[in-house]
């Protein structure tokens, strides 16, 4: 037995230690508090939502394409016999028609009806459709719908009994941080959950016109895409259908397409076979830093535009080349790639109002939209061709740019239509701004900060003016000579 002096001690040096462990206990108090708020463990809601998750096989006939070549081998060779044997035989058989057989996911949206969403990607050039249920039934899909802008799909199955089905949720209610589960077939396992973290929002991954993704850390595989993304209510928020992965498997970048865009498109598959988008016939740009300031506007933002359709609805409605789209139908658009999406999912026929900033002053417009055709374009292209080299003619040297008025003979040696009309670009200074925004010879001047020019003296009076308001950059509206315009900002250069 120890004295009691020591068991004191030891008591004293316990309590002491228990202290500190409980310090640390409270220090850390607010980081369990934390990591409590994350799922504990989604095994119900997974159990309750795996029977309307479905893995969609599909098979097609493709022809055989690729022929093996025969290696050299000399002439009078003994294997010369066996080579030319083995290789013609296995180019007539590659020669063959062969099933090919693929694998995706898919939910269930309506079980009475039999509906099943999926991608577009996953069906693309099927023959058969077979929807794959959890409890091992097996049920032909028809396609109802497909498009493809958005990669989505519907199919249709018809089922004994009704089929376990799920809703959309609120995908604009969503925030980073937030956690979301992924089931779906990777690699043919189907019914794979996987569990992670909305990582970001309006993901624009230039996939198509309307890319507007949530990206998820959530593990996400091939196999996976046309799966749901489920938020922590068992809500779909997205559709999987696309990963970023140097070797193929889930580096933690996946992205989905919002419940808010599939919903709109699936009605319309449903009921119509194909989807009917609003259209407002513009032809935009991108707002820079540099065109911007060019036009006196205090952040960079809205879709300028560079063209108008003629008959279109912004025609009919007065929209001009120039104009900065700041709102639509009361929203504010933010970016170019907005807009395109926002009159997407307007309704064909719906009138309404567009605010444009025109040259410095707000102006409110009323459009109404029609349908949008395939062939229709939305967005400017900036690129030109190559132009044939510049003749002689009297010129005039602006912003790193040799300038000629328009006549017959500079009309002819540049082609250029013969309802353009402006100043030609006869010559780009190397090393000049105008170089390095790829203006160049046979390109036509129109406007110099939204207004009118005609002559070299025109362009050089609007400078003028530009640098005594302190600008740093002329706006300048160029048409290539067939007729397709755009907006270049070019730095204004000492003179």
């Amino acid at each position: 037995m120890a004295p009691e002096f020591i068991r004191r001690k030891i008591c004293r040096i316990a309590f002491v230690a228990a202290g500190v462990a409980l310090g640390g206990m409270i220090a850390i108090q607010p980081v369990q508090t934390a990591r409590a708020q994350g799922p504990v463990s989604v095994a119900d809601l997974a159990e309750n939502l795996a029977d309307a998750v479905v893995n969609i096989s599909t098979a097609q006939t493709v022809q055989g394409q690729r022929s093996v070549p025969m290696p050299e081998v000399p002439e009078g060779s003994p294997f010369q016999e066996f080579f030319e044997e083995f290789f013609n035989r296995q180019n007539r058989d590659n020669d063959q028609p062969r099933r090919v057989q693929s694998l995706g996911s898919g939910f269930v949206i309506d079980g009475k009806e039999g509906i099943i969403i999926t991608n577009n990607h996953v069906i693309e050039g099927a023959d058969e459709v077979t929807a794959n249920f959890n409890d091992g039934t097996k049920l032909k899909a028809e396609i109802l719908g497909t498009d493809e802008k958005t990669d989505l799909a519907v199919l249709k199955v018809t089922p004994e009994t009704p089929l376990k089905d799920v809703n959309f949720g609120n995908s604009d209610g969503i925030r980073v941080g937030d956690w979301v589960m992924a089931i779906g077939n990777p690699f043919g396992l189907g019914g794979t959950v996987t569990v992670g973290i909305v990582s970001a929002r309006n993901r624009d991954i230039n996939s198509g016109p309307y890319d507007n993704f949530i990206q998820t850390d959530a593990s996400i595989n091939r196999g996976n895409s046309g799966g749901p993304l489920f938020d922590m209510e068992g809500k779909v928020v997205g559709i999987n259908t696309a990963i970023i992965s140097p070797s193929g498997g889930s580096i933690g970048i996946g992205f989905a397409i919002p419940a808010k865009t599939a919903m709109r498109v699936i009605d319309q598959l449903r009921e119509f076979g194909e989807t009917r988008r609003g259209w407002l016939g513009v032809r935009i740009q991108e707002v820079t830093d540099e065109i911007a300031e060019s036009l006196g506007m205090d952040e960079a933002m809205g879709a300028l535009v560079a063209g108008v359709t003629e008959d279109g609805p912004a025609a009919k409605g007065k929209v001009e080349p120039g104009d900065v789209i700041v709102k639509f139908d009361g929203s504010e658009v933010e970016s170019m790639r907005e807009l395109p999406r926002m009159v997407a999912e307007t309704a064909i026929g719906k009138e309404v109002e567009v605010v444009v900033l025109r040259k410095g002053e707000e102006v409110t417009i009323s459009v109404t939209l029609e349908r949008l055709e395939e062939n229709d374009v939305e967005e400017a292209s900036a690129e030109t061709e190559d132009q044939p080299e510049d003749t002689p003619a009297e010129k005039s040297e602006v912003l790193g740019m040799m300038l000629a008025e328009l006549d017959d003979a500079l009309r002819k040696q540049f082609s250029i239509d013969e309802d353009i009309t402006g100043v030609v670009v006869t010559e780009v200074i190397a090393g000049s701004s105008a170089e390095e925004k790829r203006v160049t010879a046979g390109d036509v001047i129109k406007e110099v900060a939204q207004e009118p020019v005609s002559t070299p003296a025109d362009v050089e009076a609007e400078i003028k003016k530009l640098k005594a308001d302190g600008r740093r950059s002329a706006l300048l509206l160029l048409a290539n000579p067939t007729g397709d315009v755009r907006f270049v900002p070019v730095r204004i250069e000492d003179q």
